[in-house]
């Protein structure tokens, strides 16, 4: 039985939200180095491998908001759903001091079965998804790690990240900054747009509703912390919604 890339959780739900975890998991394929990379179990628990805890809080927050969900199940060390076909990162030989001896050597041939076996589907799901109404909003979930090595610790607890797009970033932005206990980051940690990444491809190129939201990783660590989250988020990313469109 194939295995596919990717994990659907309430296809059925009502809501008009689409939540998306491009980084979801560690998960190395069997096909893939046997299923190791060549790097040790700390690095593969680490940010690089995935976006620790965005997972559960994307989950939850589907929930929340009684909408579907899409999760990746590979790697971003193994090909990243979050970059353009073209994009030299897709496939990464060191990231954040680490080598990945699975990757070193890797050629065309690879890169276009990675690209066909699991980056692929996972986009052709998300577009099925995306696509079952009309006026689907959709909202992308990911985490930052606390400290890249060699470099300052990042005050921020929740970022969003956006294009040209405001429509829904901007009401949200203003709901997160109300809130006093929260250093709240616009397009910080790091810019929040690559040409054809996940949202330009499936909400800036059709024009929906979009906004990418990163919470620090240390702070949805647990399934508690995830949970709590979602319910201090899902109520302010319909309300950003019912501005964005008033």
């Amino acid at each position: 039985m194939t295995t596919l890339p990717y994990r659907i959780e309430g296809e059925a739900r009502p809501g008009r939200w689409l939540v998306t975890c491009d980084h979801a998991t560690n998960r190395v394929p069997a096909d893939v180095g046997g299923g190791d990379l060549g790097i040790g179990a700390a690095d593969m628990a680490r940010h690089i491998a995935y976006d620790v805890g965005a997972a559960g809080l994307a989950s939850a927050l589907a929930e929340r908001l009684d909408s579907p969900a899409i999760l990746s199940d590979f790697s971003r060390l193994v090909i990243d759903p979050n970059r353009g076909e073209d994009d030299p990162t897709l496939v990464m030989k060191l990231y954040d001091g680490t080598i990945i001896p699975a990757n070193r050597d890797v050629d065309g041939a690879e890169v276009e079965r990675r690209l066909e076996t699991l980056y692929r589907p996972y986009h052709a799901a998300l577009a099925r998804l995306a696509a079952r109404r009309a006026d689907v909003v959709i909202l992308a979930v990911h985490s930052f790690t606390p400290c890249l090595r060699g470099r300052p610790p990042r005050p921020w607890h929740v970022g969003v990240l956006h294009a040209d797009d405001m429509r829904l970033s901007g009401p949200l932005l203003a709901l997160l900054r109300a809130e006093p206990d929260l250093c709240v980051g616009d397009n910080e940690p790091y810019g929040g747009h690559l040409p054809g990444d996940s949202i330009d491809r499936h909400a800036l190129a059709p024009g929906r509703q979009n906004t990418l939201v990163e919470v620090r990783n240390d702070l949805i660590a647990t399934p508690d912390a995830q949970a709590a989250w979602a319910a201090r988020l899902a109520p302010m990313l319909d309300a950003a919604l019912t501005a964005a469109e008033a």
